[in-house]
């Protein structure tokens, strides 16, 4: 095999023209890289609906529940940041690499301890923790990788591919997820999960990015470089806190769902499935729109539509009692999830250097997607101390309230404001 390198050369398309849609695929590495990721990303998507389902089945606590969603956003909280300085000082090919061998090994553990039965509410969590922390160390080597794989004008375009990417296997995964636990074991999810590693790892060994040798530094002092960068940015600060009350309520939604498939719907496995990937079609569908959204609409009234269709998604969810309804929700939910998320994505990349790129993509996943942790345990801890309904409700009151007063007190950058060449 040939190795894959940078894209000095990409390969002409009729329909791959620079900044179009498309643009990004005539470059051979991001080509390779995105299919593999997608592979990856719906041997991801069968193990959470695995794990989810299986934690049903362990106990009717929901907040046991809704803490299998926060144990794969927690590590970005707690461990995103010095990942984000890993990728800074050293090669981010061999940081993906050693975080795709890791889940590997832990999702094959998984796969093992579950089929033997030697599986429990902890042991499960731990599991899906240890994933959660390779995910929390590739994360910022990948999205920073990004640039050395597209040429600058297709950088838009290519994190919106990378959403279309996650949400392909959003719609694909769990309905695959929900076939294979009801077709044989639950441990069936958690092993195609580890092999779909394998895809992207061969693809990482054979990929030659040409950029320029890392400059290593002290991990306390390239941490600290990257944090006074992102509080001394007036508009990094206004993205971050955006992230970190959007990431706070809309986790409601993907944390409770299985309580509510099972509570209120009294569906299984294949029900959740399927509202998994509804979810995941609505995504793709606003993911070809959302670079275009940003470029006519702004990104203020962007983040705005997709925090008003997530709070719609959670009340409908909290008044579902037929799939028809919960359907509507998962439509729902994945419009406001791409507009909201990919927007402040898109902000965060354009306005950080490169030679500090990772680490305030760190800032921000460890904010963003903290924060989901963090609500993920407060709306299970609502839903137990009251009820699933009310959970939902108050999340979606949460992002309507901090929408109206945010947009006031702390607007999203404008266009063309602090960001960096």
């Amino acid at each position: 095999m040939s190795d894959l390198t940078s894209p000095e050369r990409p390969a002409p398309g009729r329909f791959t023209a620079p900044g179009s849609t498309l643009g990004p695929f005539r470059f051979p590495a991001f080509r390779a890289i995105w299919i593999a990721n997608l592979f990856s990303n719906v041997g991801s998507m069968v193990q959470t609906v695995g794990a989810a389902w299986l934690m049903t089945d362990l106990t009717d606590s929901h907040r046991l529940i809704a803490l299998v969603q926060a144990s794969t956003t927690l590590p970005l909280l707690l461990f995103g940041v010095i990942a984000g300085a890993i990728a800074d000082n050293f090669d981010r090919r061999r940081v993906m690499l050693v975080a795709q061998f890791g889940m590997l090994a832990a999702s094959g553990l998984l796969a093992f301890v579950t089929f033997e039965k030697l599986v429990n509410p902890y042991i499960l969590l731990a599991l899906t923790l240890t994933v959660g922390i390779g995910t929390a160390l590739n994360s910022p080597a990948w999205q920073a990788s990004v640039r050395a794989q597209v040429g600058r004008e297709d950088l838009p375009q290519a994190i919106s591919l990378n959403t279309i990417a996650f949400n392909l296997a959003r719609s694909v995964g769990p309905a695959l997820g929900g076939l294979l636990i009801s077709l044989w074991d639950i441990s069936l999810a958690f092993a195609v999960n580890a092999l779909s590693y394998i895809l992207l790892i061969v693809v990482l060994l054979r990929w030659r990015p040409q950029v320029a040798p890392p400059v290593r530094g002290p991990m306390f002092v390239s941490i600290m470089a990257g944090l006074r960068f992102c509080l001394r940015s007036r508009p990094v600060r206004k993205v971050l806190l955006r992230g970190a009350s959007i990431g706070f309520g809309l986790c409601a939604y993907q944390a409770l769902l299985p309580a509510v498939v099972r509570d209120q719907l009294g569906g299984g496995e294949i029900g959740f499935g399927i509202l998994l990937g509804m979810f995941g079609i609505s995504s793709i569908m606003s993911a070809l729109i959302v670079g275009k959204a940003m470029r006519k609409l702004g990104t203020e009234k962007v983040i705005g539509l997709g925090t008003l269709a997530f709070v719609a998604a959670e009340i409908t969810l909290a008044f579902s009692h037929s799939m028809a309804m919960a359907l509507c929700a998962a439509v729902l939910g994945g419009i406001g999830w791409v507009l909201a998320l990919t927007t402040l994505n898109v902000a965060m990349q354009v306005r950080s250097p490169e030679e500090i790129l990772g680490r305030c993509l760190a800032f921000y996943q460890a904010i963003t997607f903290g924060s989901m942790a963090l609500g993920a345990w407060a709306w299970g801890a609502v839903a137990d101390w009251q009820s699933l309904p009310l959970s939902l409700l108050t999340a979606a009151g949460w992002l309507f309230v901090s929408l109206v007063l945010l947009r006031v007190f702390v607007p999203m950058p404008q266009r063309g404001e602090g960001v960096h060449p």
